[in-house]
């Protein structure tokens, strides 16, 4: 049996403030008042101060003394570092689950596709947070495949990235609607080489989906750069 503890004050206020970091409200280089917050929150100094470190640990906040703790750049060079890791992590979370795969899974595939196809269908109807929802179905499948993959350790490292990432895919969301068709070729061809049994057309679809992600992202952070 597995028990599943209650996520603590720090880590729910961490989660808020993350939000607020990945969603671009609290911006790169903005200092993240602890006194302000405890306020805001109505919490204690002490909580916000573990929430920070846990927001530095993720990558979202840096500490200095005397300073306090800011929100950190997202540079070219965070970026191609973050996507380095990152996509040699998906290619071996799908890896395993290929070598896991059975008939009896098909369902609950089925059912994770089916959810990021009709946030895909939301994208062409111009509904309004269609591309949040196609981000988080994107993650829901991620979260289900680690159930089939069962290995603790490569499912924590990838959560911990997850702020991270999802960073990123916040700056390219402005320009998701021109490009998503790109997202809905990638999770055509993830289900159906993952029906077909094909490992290595997987970890292609994956490094090729990474790469465009990450080209996007540059992209996109040389433009503001330069306006």
């Amino acid at each position: 049996m597995r028990f599943q503890a209650p996520e603590s004050l720090s880590e729910q206020i961490a989660q808020h403030l993350g939000h607020r970091i990945t969603s671009r409200d609290l911006k790169p280089g903005e200092r993240i008042q602890e006194l302000k917050v405890s306020g805001e929150l109505n919490v204690s100094r002490g909580s916000v101060r573990e929430a920070l470190l846990i927001l530095e640990r993720r990558h979202l906040v840096e500490i200095f003394p005397r300073r306090g703790a800011v929100v950190s750049d997202l540079t070219p060079e965070r970026v191609n570092s973050l996507y380095d890791i990152y996509i040699n992590l998906l290619v071996m979370l799908g890896t395993k689950v290929m070598e896991r795969w059975s008939d009896e899974n098909l369902t609950g595939v089925v059912a994770q596709v089916k959810q990021i196809q009709s946030a895909l269908d939301g994208v062409s109807t111009n509904s309004s947070d269609a591309p949040e929802k196609v981000m988080e179905a994107g993650f829901d499948l991620m979260r289900y495949a680690y159930g089939l993959v069962e290995n603790p350790f490569l499912e924590e490292t990838l959560e911990n990235f997850r702020p991270a990432i999802s960073r990123t895919y916040y700056v390219a969301l402005k320009h998701f609607r021109d490009g998503f068709g790109e997202t809905e070729r990638f999770f055509t061809e993830l289900a159906e080489a993952i029906l077909s049994n094909d490992s290595d057309r997987l970890q292609r679809a994956i490094k090729t989906f990474g790469e465009h992600q990450r080209h996007q992202v540059l992209s996109i952070l040389e433009e503001e750069a330069s306006s």
